[in-house]
């Protein structure tokens, strides 16, 4: 193999962004609450990778810290060859158009003092790209390709509009400036079920046609199931599974994972329903347990879980656990 040759397969397999060891903590007075703890994770381009865990859990602030939103305590995110976190205010505005977030509340997340046309428009106006009527076109094609009428809607106000057409225009002023990786957080969860199916096939679509990189941040399994290429766990500040989606729903190895889908409501009636018993209420982050963070929930918890922390490790190709007893072990 050339040496040219070499290089260009070594920058394909490059990951798009790695979080290392990330940490975000927050202060009031004397309390520190651990929001984020050590996590590790790479995401490769063209990659969906799912999120999920228990409302508290972090990750909606790890999803912030990627984007820069929260600055992290310590840790590295590096985005191609960049270290967000060494960036300067500068530096990190400009990367930042490729770098672009949808929040959970459609409605709040549009200015109520601008027409939707000018909304989805602004980014380009911030930035100068084109002329305005180029940049009006732009806009009008964006709402086009999210299933807005710009022609019959892009001088009305975002409170005319439904939530999930308020989380269509969130989406079209996320892309209009074409990024390479999207974090989306809890995009569905404020939507009706027939809404969300809707919303999910859009990001899909849009996902092939921009090459899309998705962190997608989700509490729901099964919406995560249906629009992730892999599957993050995480519980009380620490990822406890990373595994090609379909491998975590079908054998999952950590104990929360297990229990986070056995309490997931079935649709049929008749499906037999199984159960993993989740012991005592989740610990504060202010004081989380020493050891591992879910020992004391945990049916399998034994002494050396209180006394070292379990570290991610590969249990099979791409499937990790950080767990010390893991299931089927």
């Amino acid at each position: 193999m050339t040496d040219t040759v070499a290089e260009a397969a070594a920058v394909a397999t490059d990951p798009l962004l790695s979080v290392e060891d990330l940490h975000v903590s927050f202060h009031k007075g004397s309390t520190t609450v651990q929001a984020v703890a050590g996590i590790t994770f790479t995401m490769r381009q063209g990659e969906t990778l799912g999120l999920v865990g228990e409302s508290g859990c972090g990750k909606s602030t790890t999803g912030r810290a990627v984007v820069q939103v929260e600055r992290a305590t310590s840790g590295k995110i590096r985005f191609g060859d960049r270290e967000l976190t060494a960036l300067n205010r500068g530096d990190l505005r400009t990367l930042r158009t490729q770098v672009q977030m949808i929040f959970q509340d459609p409605i709040s997340s549009l200015n109520p003092r601008r027409r939707v046309r000018d909304i989805v428009a602004e980014p380009l106006t911030i930035w100068k790209v084109g002329s305005k009527e180029e940049r009006r076109q732009t806009a009008n094609e964006m709402l086009e390709t999210v299933g807005i009428d710009p022609y019959l809607n892009g001088g009305r106000w975002p409170r005319e509009f439904s939530g999930g057409q308020c989380q269509r225009i969130s989406i079209a002023r996320a892309l209009v400036l074409k990024p390479k990786l999207l974090v989306c957080d809890e995009i569905v969860s404020a939507l009706d079920v027939s809404v969300q199916a809707q919303i999910l096939n859009l990001l899909e679509d849009l996902k092939r046609e921009y090459d899309l990189t998705i962190l997608f941040i989700a509490h729901d399994l099964a919406v995560v199931k249906n629009v992730s290429d892999r599957v993050a766990v995480m519980y009380l500040g620490r990822l406890c599974e990373i595994a090609p989606s379909d491998i975590l729903y079908e054998a999952p190895a950590h104990h929360y994972t297990a229990a986070l889908l056995a309490s997931a409501v079935e649709p049929d009636p008749e499906a037999p329903r199984t159960s993993v018993p989740l012991v005592g209420e989740p610990p504060s982050p202010i004081n989380p347990p020493s050891g591992c963070r879910f020992r004391t929930r945990c049916p399998r918890a034994e002494a050396r879980c209180a006394e070292e922390v379990p570290e991610m490790r590969e249990i099979a190709v791409g499937h990790q656990v950080a767990c010390h007893f893991p299931i089927g072990s």
